[in-house]
């Protein structure tokens, strides 16, 4: 019997490709915006795409950790700067935009701070979250209007990942609940199974495309210590897409009470759209409980595993 070499794990969806540290930051800020030269830097969040800091106490930056993001970088630069003033919550406006060179050779840019923690951090109780879910289906209410498209959606590509299509969702979801199970982080649930099933059978809805953020979840909308919403960040998914792609956090983030409140104030939701948002919903959850686990970052895991059941339920 010959012996098999040994074979490292792969490595995860999120590893990066270029790690950009603080001094690197700072550098790289300080050789292309003198106003920001010697100002501290620290690493404020890190996601699968991009790593955060703070710049001087007020600015944010964001670098690209995979190529796979600068496309959405450059779409940040051009559309949030249209989006922000018709928005009813705060976004980033990147205010130091820098191209590529030999230093970096990927865009990066820095907006003024938005104050908050992101929902999945701050993980409010179930009965205090209807404030919070109105105001947050306000805000898609305006994201989501028509007339935006003219606007701002000029570049944008057409729902580029497929998140608005519960076929495709559906079959990318049952291997991350699989594998939550075999670590012993999820129960099976027979009615997240079902839905999945019927969920491989769903077409995608047919409304005409909105300017949506793309990859709205517990880790995008941020909170005031109040509870309140703060702010909507990273928007390195926006494109235009069925506006389930948005509202799968109706169906993640909330339920009961609070997820009524979200409904009253986006408006309706006919079935296949709700569907579609569902299923997203499950999908978004397996995976960010899937990325929590690996990251040890417990809260995000507990509001993850939470939104799987919440996204099933009615």
């Amino acid at each position: 019997m010959t012996s098999r070499p040994d074979r490292s794990p792969p490595e995860p969806e999120w590893a990066p490709e270029r790690e950009v540290t603080a001094d690197l930051a700072a550098a790289l800020i300080g050789r292309r915006f003198r106003e920001l030269r010697g100002a501290p830097v620290e690493r404020l969040a890190t996601g699968w795409d991009n790593t955060v800091f703070l710049v001087g106490g007020e600015w944010v930056f964001r670098f690209p950790r995979r190529a796979i993001a600068v496309p959405g970088i450059e779409r940040e630069m051009a559309a949030l700067p249209v989006l922000a003033p018709r928005l009813p919550l705060p976004v980033p406006v990147p205010r130091f935009t820098a191209e590529p060179s030999d230093d970096f050779p990927w865009p990066f840019w820095g907006a003024r701070l938005i104050p908050g923690r992101e929902f999945a951090d701050v993980r409010p109780p179930e009965d205090r979250r209807a404030a919070l879910a109105a105001e947050t289906g306000a805000f898609l209410r305006a994201l989501h209007d028509p007339a935006l498209v003219p606007a701002a959606g000029d570049g944008l590509p057409l729902d580029p990942m497929g998140r608005a299509d519960p076929a495709v969702r559906a079959a990318r979801t049952s291997g991350r609940l699989d594998a939550l199970a075999a670590r012993g982080l999820w129960e099976r649930d027979p009615a997240v199974d079902a839905f999945l099933a019927e969920a491989r059978r769903w077409p995608a809805p047919g409304g005409e495309p909105v300017i949506v953020h793309g990859d709205l979840h517990v880790r995008h909308l941020l909170l005031a210590p109040d509870g309140r919403a703060a702010g909507v960040i990273d928007w390195g998914d926006v494109c235009l897409a069925d506006s389930a792609v948005d509202l799968s956090l109706a169906y993640a983030g909330f339920g009961g009470a609070a997820r009524a409140a979200f409904l009253a104030a986006y408006g309706p939701v006919p079935p296949g759209r709700e569907a579609a948002a569902r299923t997203l919903a499950l999908n978004l959850s397996a995976t960010l409980a899937e990325y929590a686990a690996a990251t040890g970052r417990a809260a995000l895991l507990a509001e993850s595993l939470a939104g799987i059941g919440r996204a099933v339920a009615p």
